[in-house]
C-alpha cells in the first residue's frame, strides 16, 4: 500500500462529478491538490469544498484549464510543478459525453470535439506531467476511461474510440515505464454508472449545437439519470482513490463495470448482441443519448 498522504495530486475536471469528489477524497487523505476545470465557477465551489475540510490555502492551487489545449496544459504542469516543487500523480479525469447519433449520422465537429477532450486530454496531461512524475521518484498516473473502454455500444463511437484509445495508450505507458525502470505507476480506471451531470450535459450540448432535441431524447437523458447513472460520486472516487493506494493497473467502479468485464472476457464473439438487446430494451431503440460515464 501506498499513502497519498503528503503527495500532490493534480486532477483535471475537477470542477464537478467524480473529478470533484476525487479533489474532496484526496485532501481527506491528506494530499496537496492541484485542481482545474474548464468551468470556474464549478471549480470555485470544489476549492471551496476542499478548503471547508480545513485544508490550508497554500496545499490548494487551482486554474482554469481546457484539456484539449497542450500549450495551455504543458504551461499548466509548468506551473502545478514550480508551485509546489514537486509533482506525485496526476488524475487525468477531465470528460465530456459523446453518442447519440450512429456513425453514418454523427459529424465531424462530434468526433473532434470528444477525440480533443477525452483522448487528447489524457495523453496531453500525461505527457506533460510525466517528467515531473519521474522526478519525484514516486510517480503515479490515474487515467479514467470507462465501462465504454471495456465494451462498446451502438451510437457510441465517438465516445467508445476515446475510451478504448485512454485503455490502450495507458497500458502502452506502462509497459514503457516498465522497460526504463521509471519509479511511475499507471492506472486505468473503468467507471460505469456514476451519479454525474454527464447525460444532462450532453443535452445541453445538443441544444447549444442547435441539434434539434426531441422529447425522446429528454426521456432517455432523465432514464439514465434515474436508472442508470447510480452510484454516488463520493464512493467512486473512494473506490479509485483506494486502488490508486493498493497500487492496482485497472480500477473497475461498480458492479456494472465489474459485471461488462467479465461479460467480455467470457463472450466477446457474443457480447455486441447483448450490447444491442439491451440498448433495444432500455430505450426502444439502438440509439442512446449520452455516455454511461
Amino acid at each position: 500500500m501506498s499513502s497519498v498522504r503528503g503527495k500532490v495530486a493534480v486532477v483535471t475536471g475537477a470542477g464537478s462529478g467524480i473529478g470533484r469528489q476525487l479533489a474532496v477524497e484526496l485532501a481527506r487523505r491528506g494530499a496537496r491538490l492541484a485542481v482545474s476545470d474548464v468551468d470556474p465557477a464549478g471549480l470555485a465551489g470544489t476549492v471551496s469544498q476542499v478548503l471547508g475540510l480545513g485544508v490550508s490555502g497554500d496545499a490548494v492551487h487551482a486554474a482554469p484549464l481546457d484539456v484539449s489545449d497542450r500549450p495551455a496544459v504543458e504551461a499548466y504542469a509548468a506551473t502545478v510543478a514550480a508551485h509546489f516543487g514537486v509533482v506525485h500523480q496526476v488524475y487525468n479525469n477531465a470528460g465530456v459525453a459523446g453518442g447519440g447519433r450512429s456513425v453514418l449520422d454523427n459529424d465531424w465537429a462530434d468526433y473532434e470535439r470528444t477525440l480533443a477532450v477525452n483522448l487528447f486530454g489524457v495523453i496531453h496531461g500525461t505527457k506533460a506531467f510525466l517528467p515531473h512524475l519521474i522526478a519525484s521518484g514516486d510517480g503515479h498516473v490515474v487515467n479514467v476511461s470507462s465501462l465504454n473502454g471495456i465494451m462498446a455500444q451502438p451510437s457510441l463511437s465517438d465516445y467508445c474510440a476515446a475510451k478504448f484509445g485512454v485503455r490502450g495508450f495507458s497500458e502502452a505507458l506502462r509497459g514503457e515505464l516498465l522497460v526504463a525502470g521509471h519509479p511511475v505507476r499507471v492506472s486505468i480506471v473503468h467507471p460505469g454508472g456514476v451519479r454525474t451531470n454527464i447525460a444532462t450535459a450532453a443535452l445541453d450540448q445538443a441544444r447549444r449545437q442547435g441539434l434539434a432535441v426531441t422529447a425522446r431524447d429528454e426521456a432517455r437523458t432523465r432514464l439514465y439519470n434515474e436508472k442508470l447513472l447510480k452510484m454516488p460520486a463520493d464512493r467512486a472516487a473512494r473506490i479509485i482513490v483506494g486502488g490508486v493506494e493498493a497500487g492496482r493497473p485497472r480500477i473497475l467502479v461498480g458492479g456494472d463495470a465489474k459485471a461488462v468485464d467479465l461479460l467480455v472476457r467470457l463472450l466477446p464473439r457474443w457480447y455486441p448482441h447483448f450490447a444491442v438487446r439491451l440498448e433495444k430494451k432500455l430505450f426502444g431503440t439502438g440509439v442512446t443519448a449520452a455516455a454511461v460515464r
